[in-house]
């Protein structure tokens, strides 16, 4: 089941197991147990401090992974390959006894939750699945009134059709849907206990001012920090998740000197690096407004939920969001069919019609994956000619199960309340409209700054993006942005890593000569 170099990585991380654990699995002969059965036969065959047994339970294939003696487990129904496979080693090695890596004020927070039976279904292509499935995984560990089960849903496709699901990860607790999409354990958290949320809030007022505040955690706010920190300057990162759009990324083959990584991983390395360094990091948080110093304030103040955080200087790197069709029922059936997201939801419409709205080289690129799930693909695309690169389109013209249409315009989104039925659209050019039956509908038309917040139309341009010099400096003395929300040119990975660190030496300078220029305003 396992290569040789995947069966000597996985046996080194066993032995982190402390206390025996059992793998009670329900299987039966299909093909899906008979694999599922090999892993668990070589997982035990590693390590003395695993056992195999077997049992029955309502999903078969399935297993809970369990310490013996004790209440404490998780369960995985199918096989969890892919990129749950690290989701699998995790469970290990914390149901086995490696204590977690959290905060104590956190784990305290788990501890004091109420329980509940939760379900998470996800897919082995998802890049955010296993943040979800670790993180209540994890504080069903710490809490053992917290139950966790991880469903596939290629091996339970009667039970994902039977709960409607288009979308994942998609998480039921106690039968009834909690939540869709990538989730930390901060995150869930705040989602059962909102009192959580402004303690961890309220915990932000009592830190002293930083010399380099960065807001966002993608491929420039990590690097801004990392230079920040070298230079020896009291810095912190503020933002939602760490790694920002990368999380979504499958696949990177132009980072230079790595011939190939994924986004998830890229993140996590990201992560790793910053934390080497003396960097606070403040991750679930949404900073919802920036005051620039003035006469009587000589420091930024950003405020996030009901605290306050000051600084001397300000890195801007929060980086873009999907761009919205805007049209009737794109919200109504967000999750319903419509998702963002080829990688992780294109299982869920195997044998089934989809749409992809967008010729630009991402829209090709979800169309081309989607062709070898879908029984059909259609194309939409507003302008008159596909703008992918050409080997895209070669590659995209070849495939017989995908149609292309240009000129076209997405009216509406049309469903039965439940689901996505149809997509409503209008030859530009003819003004004739029909609707084209789809049950998915993958929306790939670009990226918007996340820039709405500021609130100061003065820092930005037309399209919303931050308005930079080639330094990465602001028209406010002390604001920096960079990464995708600012005027930087080329959207890339390395380009955000190139302007990440151009912004933080820019800072290193200005704070070295701070006092020369007047306060100003955001408004200026």
């Amino acid at each position: 089941m396992l290569d040789t170099a995947a069966l000597s990585q996985l046996s080194e991380y066993l032995t982190l197991i402390r206390e025996p654990i059992e793998l009670a699995a329900s299987l039966d002969d299909s093909t899906h147990s008979r694999r599922l059965r090999e892993l668990l036969e070589e997982i035990a065959s590693l390590s003395d401090m695993v056992t195999l047994v077997e049992e029955a339970d309502a999903r078969t294939p399935s297993f809970a992974i369990r310490r013996i003696g004790s209440d404490v487990g998780v369960r995985f129904a199918g096989l969890p390959m892919g990129h749950e496979f690290a989701s699998l080693v995790l469970a290990l090695v914390q149901v086995g006894g490696h204590p977690p890596k959290l905060d104590e004020d956190v784990i305290e927070a788990i501890r004091a939750l109420d329980g509940g039976e939760f379900v998470t279904y996800m897919s082995l292509t998802c890049q955010n699945c296993p943040t979800v499935v670790q993180a209540l995984n994890t504080m069903s560990v710490i809490n053992p009134k917290i139950r966790h089960t991880a469903v596939e849903g290629g091996a339970f496709e009667a039970e994902v059709a039977g709960l409607g699901i288009t979308a994942v990860p998609a998480v039921y607790k106690d039968s009834e849907v909690f939540a869709h999409g990538r989730m930390e354990i901060g995150d869930i958290l705040d989602k059962l206990n909102p009192s959580s949320a402004e303690a961890r809030s309220k915990a932000l007022d009592s830190l002293e001012p930083f010399d380099l505040l960065v807001v966002g955690a993608g491929p420039a706010g990590a690097t801004a920090a990392i230079y920040a920190a070298r230079k020896a300057l009291r810095t912190g990162i503020i933002a939602e998740r760490f790694g920002g759009q990368i999380l979504d990324t499958a696949s990177i083959e132009n980072f230079s000197s790595i011939r190939r990584t994924e986004g998830p991983a890229l993140a996590s390395s990201l992560e790793e690096h910053v934390r080497s360094y003396d960097v606070e990091i403040m991750t679930g948080h949404r900073v919802s407004a920036l005051t620039a110093p003035s006469e009587s304030d000589p420091l930024f103040s950003l405020t996030t939920g009901g605290a306050r955080l000051r600084s001397r200087s300000v890195i801007l790197a929060t980086g873009a969001s999907y761009r919205l069709m805007g049209v009737p029922g794109e919200q109504e059936y967000r999750n319903k069919g419509v998702t963002f997201c080829p990688h992780c939801d294109g299982p869920l419409f195997a044998g089934r019609e989809v749409a992809v709205i967008g010729g630009g080289n991402s829209g090709i690129e979800a169309a081309i994956d989607l062709a070898a799930i879908a029984s059909r693909v259609t194309v939409v695309e507003f302008l008159d000619e596909l703008k992918a690169d050409a080997v895209l389109v070669k590659t995209l013209n070849s495939l017989p199960n995908v149609t292309v249409r240009t000129g076209v315009r997405v009216l509406s989104v049309l469903g039965d309340g439940k689901a996505v039925t149809a997509l409503e659209v209008e030859n530009r050019s003819e003004g004739t409209r029909e609707e084209i039956p789809v049950a998915g509908v993958f929306v790939q038309i670009g990226l918007v700054p996340n820039t709405g917040w500021l609130e100061a139309p003065a820092l930005t341009n037309s399209r919303g993006e931050i308005l930079v010099d080639p330094r990465g400096a602001t028209a406010v003395p002390g604001l920096f942005a960079a990464g995708d929300c600012a005027t930087t040119p080329y959207k890339q990975i390395l380009t955000a890593l190139g302007s990440g660190a151009t912004a933080a030496l820019t800072a290193f300078d200005h704070l070295m000569r701070e006092g020369a220029a007047a306060p100003a305003t955001i408004d200026a």
